[in-house]
């Protein structure tokens, strides 16, 4: 028996033996998944299969590389070298670098990161006299994103009737034209963004029969890892890859299945044995990270949704404590609870700041959790923030390399031609574009072409010889000695040296720390484990291709985190606070009206829950400011899905805002073990019991909203009788402000969904 199937247990195995035909692996959280990938590779290679014929894709170059590390390790050789492992994106970037010929496309094409891409668009907007703030980049960029992902090209996009339907509905008709206006410019400028990646590499598949075949015979085994992630076009692809063999195996949890809004689709794994005959399904429900109460309640609470594969988490971890549901009277009490709470942890259990995770819905609850953090003194981490290569400074830096390597790519020529300040104009930028589009050619070759009348002057001419004079280097030089020559040639560097203020410091260290990041990309072996290709067109695809989740790489630091539970996923904390569980937030609003949308917010939660190892804390607010209006919330309908056997309850009432309505007494208050929360409830100056529930009027029927005024009396099944107060939002979306007394208070209530009985 080999080494390296130890360990692994029954399911693992079953999993990691099994060789030819399509296998899908349902890898419940905290299952080893990656253990059990890497040890799948290892075994195949140790069968006899060729290293060049296995393909792995994975969501993260960070996952990439620690799968290849294993493997290596699994077999004690560097055979693992000559794997195909990495993103669908870095694996078809390289693909289609070899084959970029076959679609037009130079083999040193630029890549365009979101903040490019929506660039070019509002340029595109602003060309054809569109209203930019009614063709907003970022929806119209959007739109063109979810087209490719769908893989449909301008010319069928403008065809499709549901899409210009659509299109109409919101009064963008034209976004057809801009997408196509938006491909022959990324064409002309010998670029590719993201999605490009994904759309060219179905394009050269099904318009290259040669190609197509050609990756067929090499790729006789295929991996990928996180398939209820994958979209359309990633589904086609592996499905044109796989189908000569049909050695495919996919691993993932429709569970976790929680990026629909990038185009991810669960339907991918739920359908994955109807795509292949004689697969073999292995469940791993075995978790080793969680204790079992926290898994019975992920369990209980995933139970809820009706399209899944039915899978149970056990563990014979410690059963664990249970989870403290936390019922605050603000937004503002439950980020004091939650600091406290970590504080007394760390007190009572020797916890340290990075055993700590605060999950949220949206990015904006973050506010009172930072502030109360701040005031305990307590460091912590915003993950999500401005990305490192998105900072203009080393945008700047990294437009004038990639000019360097495709002088093509028109966006970073004009973005870097007179930065540094060396005299070319807006006017003549604009006159040069203007030419280029008359000739039909690009930005460089009308700047580089001394026979273009009109356009010469010193400034430019000074401006091509000196691109020209890098690009004498690209053979010879690795990416460090280009890049150096850049910064100081250009005059970049010192133009940010000489600031001496303090934003001008960190611009300077920025640029400083991104020539370090191409030192180390020089003098580190590379996938294949040798120094060979440390160019500059390397290095940028590279860090273009960097993952939120690769650059996210200070998981060590001592910190408590705060992080979006999308930005969650995959990750592990000891203690979790899972925060804002209220109807309408979560499960978000936008949700509540089609099942797959209820049910992807339910998975979410399961995501949080299982984020935790050992203390998962669930907390909501009986109010908070949302969009400037005070909001009365009720707790989530997840929560109800929790059963009480596993819930020790607390109520924390401090609140310095005036409320609409009383406030219970409160659940089951466990005082004896949150002292500091004892301290806090003592200052309540008075406490109301919870009001009897309400019996609605026999034959109970819902009156038409559209008949209802203000100064009207009203019924609601659960809040009893009230008083419309306030009515504002338009026909479709009209929302009441009803006064429903001293137990429930002034509640927001949407009378397109509310059940009221207009009191005659």
């Amino acid at each position: 028996m080999q080494n390296y199937l130890a360990g692994l247990n029954e399911q693992q195995r079953i999993a990691v033996e099994h060789k030819d035909g399509p296998i899908m692996i349902i890898a419940g959280a905290g299952s080893g998944k990656t253990k059990v990938l890497t040890t799948r590779i290892a075994h195949l290679m140790n069968r006899g299969v060729d290293a060049f014929n296995i393909l792995a894709l994975t969501f993260t170059n960070k996952a990439a590389a620690e799968m290849k590390e294993r493997v290596e390790k699994a077999l004690g050789n560097t055979e693992a070298r000559n794997l195909y492992i990495g993103t669908f994106h870095s694996v078809f970037a390289r693909i289609l670098r070899g084959e970029a010929h076959r679609l037009g496309y130079p083999n040193n094409f630029t890549i365009y990161d979101t903040d490019d891409a929506k660039s070019i668009v509002k340029d595109i907007v602003k060309d054809m006299n569109l209203d930019e703030k009614h063709y907003k980049a970022a929806y119209v960029y959007n739109r063109i994103s979810a087209a490719k992902n769908s893989l449909i090209d301008p010319v069928m996009y403008k065809q499709d009737t549901s899409i210009q339907q659509e299109d109409s509905r919101t009064t963008r008709p034209l976004i057809g034209d801009i997408y196509d206006a938006y491909a022959k410019r990324c064409f002309k400028n010998g670029a590719m963004d993201f999605d490009d990646l994904l759309f060219k590499m179905y394009v050269l598949l099904t318009h290259f029969p040669e190609a197509l075949a050609k990756y067929q015979n090499r790729f006789q085994y295929i991996l990928i890892d996180e398939y209820q992630d994958t979209n359309l076009a990633q589904y086609a692809i592996i499905k044109m890859l796989g189908a000569r063999h049909e050695n495919i195996c996919v691993v993932g949890d429709d569970a976790q299945s929680i990026y629909s809004f990038r185009g991810a689709t669960v339907q991918n794994i739920l359908q994955f044995q109807d795509d292949y005959e004689d697969v073999k399904i292995v469940k791993l429900e075995q978790n080793y990270r969680s204790t079992q109460t926290i898994l019975n309640v992920a369990n209980n609470v995933i139970g809820n949704n009706k399209h899944q594969i039915k899978k149970e988490l056990w563990t014979s971890n410690v059963p664990g404590e249970k989870i403290m549901l936390v019922r605050t009277m603000t937004d503002n009490d439950e980020g004091r609870f939650v600091a406290d709470a970590i504080k007394e942890q760390q007190m009572r259990n020797h916890y340290s700041n990075k055993d700590f995770a605060i999950l949220y819905r949206t990015n904006s609850q973050s506010r009172s959790f930072e502030e109360a953090l701040r005031r305990m003194n307590i460091p912590y981490k915003l993950v999500g923030g401005t990305s490192f290569y998105q900072r203009k400074e080393v945008k700047d830096y990294l437009a004038y390399l990639r000019t360097v390597v495709n002088t093509q790519d028109e966006e970073n020529i004009k973005r870097i031609i007179n930065y540094p300040a060396r005299g070319i104009g807006k006017t003549s930028i604009e006159k040069i574009i203007v030419r280029a589009n008359e000739l039909n050619t690009t930005f460089w070759d009308v700047i580089s072409n001394p026979e273009v009348p009109g356009i010469r002057s010193g400034q430019i001419d000074n401006f091509v010889m000196m691109i020209r004079s890098f690009q004498t280097m690209l053979e010879k030089q690795n990416a460090y000695d280009v890049a150096f020559a850049v910064g100081k040639h250009t005059g970049l560097v010192q133009e940010l040296h000489n600031d001496k203020s303090v934003e001008g410091l960190a611009r300077y260290e920025n640029v400083q720390e991104l020539l370090n990041s191409i030192k180390e990309f020089t003098e580190t072996p590379d996938e294949e484990g040798e120094i060979q290709d440390k160019s500059l067109g390397s290095y940028l695809q590279q860090i273009t291709l960097l993952t939120d989740a690769d650059q996210n790489n200070d998981k060590d630091a001592d910190v408590v985190k705060l992080m979006t539970i999308h930005g969650a996923k995959g990750l592990e904390f000891g203690c979790v606070f899972a925060v804002g569980l209220e109807e309408n937030l979560f499960p978000s609003s936008m949700s509540l009206f089609e099942r797959a949308d209820l049910e992807e917010e339910r998975r979410l939660f399961y995501v949080a829950i299982t984020r935790a190892k050992e203390r998962l804390w669930v907390t909501y607010a009986n109010s908070r400011y949302r969009f400037g209006n005070l909001v009365q919330n009720d707790a989530s309908r997840f929560i109800e899905e929790i059963p009480a056997a596993y819930l020790d309850k607390t109520f924390t009432g401090v609140s310095n805002r005036p409320q609409p309505g009383g406030f219970n007494s409160m659940l089951n208050q466990s005082f004896d073990k949150m002292p500091s929360l004892k301290k806090l409830a003592d200052k309540l100056a008075t406490s109301a019991t919870a009001p009897p529930p309400h019996t609605p009027t026999t034959n109970f029927v819902a009156d038409d909203a559209s008949g209802m005024e203000v100064g009207m009396q009203v019924e609601h099944q659960k809040f009893g009788f009230g008083k419309i107060l306030s009515l504002e939002g338009g026909p479709n979306n009209k929302i009441a402000g009803i006064d429903f007394g001293a137990g429930h208070g002034v509640k927001k209530i949407m009378l397109n969904f509310a059940k009221l009985r207009i009191v005659k």
